[in-house]
């Protein structure tokens, strides 16, 4: 009888040379990245004046972000735009990825430690912690990039206040919530993906053919909603960190 498989981690597929090993969510993670460098190569190479199918999309979509990140950056906009634009784009990618036939149901039976496993060639990106941990410790250090650089060593100053012995205690727990973004980053967004795997992987294992349908329609919702979450969260702590702080 066929037996639900479901990892926390991401499984190990095989080994590039002796110190890469390629895992099935870094496999999704290099095909969803090779498919959006060649959708950007035909948008960019088919611009026009009066613009087609997909040009419109797009411009569509770029507009959208645009609008948004604006609201909360205002003229520092541009400045992150391709950096919020980037992470709204390929989380949403990822996430939705994870929705396709095949992901999680087609893979390969290897024998370990006597045992039959099966190991899935393909696992959403976002599903595994490595790729959110990874996000998440990007977008903290460019947000105390940004504020060293558009405020200086001022910037150090809401961490480390000497002269008042309570707000030296606020300083540190300031300098806490650097680190603790680190976790509430990379846990969420981990945390909702993975569950909706499992979710989907349970309800197609009990009930295959029709019950699985509206689980999809939920898991595209909360793949979108995740992507604007982390794109949004990294806009405000950007916001927050390069405006000074009597403002």
């Amino acid at each position: 009888m066929p037996s639900i498989h479901i990892s926390l981690t991401a499984e190990k597929l095989f080994t590039i040379g002796n110190f890469l090993p390629v895992t099935n969510s870094l496999m999704t993670s290099w095909i969803v990245m090779g498919f959006l460098i060649f959708i950007s190569i035909i948008i960019t190479r088919r611009v026009a004046l009066i613009p087609g199918n997909l040009q419109s999309l797009g411009e569509i979509l770029i507009e959208g972000l645009e609008n948004l990140f604006s609201s909360v950056l205002h003229e520092k906009a541009k400045l992150f735009f391709p950096l919020l634009a980037t992470y709204f784009i390929y989380i949403i990618s990822l996430n939705w990825a994870g929705l396709f036939p095949g992901f999680g149901t087609i893979g390969l039976e290897k024998i370990e430690e006597g045992h039959r496993a099966f190991i899935p060639l393909f696992r959403a990106g976002t599903a595994d912690l490595n790729t959110t941990m990874a996000f998440a410790l990007l977008s903290v250090l460019i947000i105390q990039l940004a504020g060293l650089k558009m405020l200086g060593l001022s910037y150090l100053k809401k961490f480390f206040i000497f002269n008042n012995p309570i707000m030296f205690f606020v300083g540190l727990l300031e300098l806490m919530g650097e680190f603790t973004k680190i976790i509430s980053f990379s846990f969420r967004l981990f945390g909702n993906i993975f569950a909706g795997e499992v979710l989907l992987t349970v309800i197609a294992f009990l009930m295959p053919i029709i019950a699985p349908i509206p689980f999809l329609g939920l898991e595209l919702f909360v793949g979108f909603i995740q992507s604007v979450v982390f794109s949004m969260l990294t806009c405000v702590f950007l916001s927050v960190a390069t405006t000074r702080s009597e403002h």
